[in-house]
């Protein structure tokens, strides 16, 4: 059975497929953001998520007008919480941090009182350090894993890892399903034109660790995080297979990170992994960038 699921951020780059995915696949959504996406069948709230009131009476009241005539609001099933300032640079670094972190504390905190038992929220690629660094960052070792520290460079990076631990505190308090997403380099289908241009010189791609994640397979790791149960507090990186440019792995990681510990590594496999989705989540790639790219 479908899920009601309140998601904000529905409107921005990940968001506009991911929350149409989780539709698509039977779940009743409510997109909380600033801007309404407008998508048919996705219900759409102003919300300001760094308002604490503004984020309970989403949680509280009905998602449309048909919802009344059956009687009082009901509960979310789930909470997928994508909204924020999406990188650096956007405002200042203050504000970044202000915005992502106060209004992840905000969204975790009404779901947990209201009795959502799963939360699904928005990490980054950029915890470990290497994307927004200033200079060479290199990852500790190769393939990224999630078990690897965080030390990030930036304002962006340094709200994620926060709401991380806000996460990780509020699940080890209530015992609720929290899984944290360490998103990769959101593709929208449109975008695989540049592909060529990380063909031609890939370290265009060192700073994202060649990875990449399609958003339409992002909205499948999602409905798989909705789906999947009793995993408590679970850090998942969230990205494609393989790599964004036509090299092998270890060819591009002596290339790149000549210094960096390699572990073994199949031909193709993402230096970014996302091993553990597969595993844990049943995740099944469909949008390799080889359907869509000449090269």
């Amino acid at each position: 059975m479908g899920k009601r699921i309140l998601f904000t951020g529905g409107t921005g780059k990940a968001g506009r497929h991911v929350a149409p995915w989780l539709r698509d696949a039977g779940h009743h959504v409510l997109n909380a953001d600033l801007v309404p996406l407008g998508a048919d069948g996705i219900d759409d709230r102003i919300v300001d998520v760094t308002d604490s009131g503004q984020v309970y009476a989403a949680m509280l009241q009905h998602a449309n007008m048909a919802e009344f005539a059956g009687g009082a609001a009901q509960p979310f099933d789930a909470v997928v919480h994508f909204a924020a300032v999406p990188r650096v640079l956007l405002r200042s670094d203050a504000e970044c941090f202000r915005v992502n972190t106060v209004g992840t504390y905000n969204v975790i905190e009404a779901a947990v009182k209201l009795g959502v038992r799963k939360v699904i929220i928005a990490s980054s690629e950029t915890v470990y350090g290497t994307c927004f660094a200033e200079g060479y960052n290199p990852p500790a070792r190769l393939p990224v894993t999630e078990d690897q520290e965080v030390v990030p460079h930036d304002s962006y990076a340094m709200s994620k890892v926060c709401n991380e631990v806000t996460a990780r505190s509020f699940q080890a308090r209530s015992g609720i399903d929290i899984y944290v997403l360490r998103i990769g380099n959101v593709i929208e289908p449109h975008e695989y034109g540049m592909f060529s241009d990380f063909f031609a010189d890939p370290g265009l791609r060192v700073r994202n660790i060649f990875n990449y994640v399609d958003a339409r397979d992002l909205g499948q790791i999602v409905h798989r995080c909705v789906q999947v149960d009793g995993l408590g507090y679970r850090i998942f990186n969230a990205a494609n297979d393989t790599n964004s440019v036509n090299r092998p792995s270890a060819e591009l990681a002596a290339t790149y990170f000549p210094e960096v510990p390699l572990d073994p590594v199949g031909e193709n496999e993402a230096l970014y992994s996302n091993a553990r989705i597969r595993e844990e989540l049943g995740f099944v790639e469909e949008h390799d960038w080889r359907r869509y790219v000449q090269g």
